[in-house]
């Protein structure tokens, strides 16, 4: 079996995941519309990152108007 490509590994630095991901989740708690923009922000960072794929992206704003 070749594993050679395969693994896990940590964020290249704080700072960079930080840039990615953001700081809007500290505090949002998903009860407002506000945290909602606050998730949806955080997302949007995910999804421009490719960190999740596509069809992740596209399933986060399933079932909302």
């Amino acid at each position: 079996m070749l594993l050679a490509g395969c693994g896990t590994s940590g964020p290249g630095s704080a700072t960079g995941l930080r840039n990615v991901v953001g700081t809007d989740l500290i505090g949002a708690r998903g009860a407002t519309p506000e945290d909602q923009r606050k998730i949806d922000r955080t997302v949007v960072g995910i999804c421009a990152a490719a960190v999740w794929t596509k069809g992740e992206c596209a399933r986060h704003g399933e079932g909302r108007e």
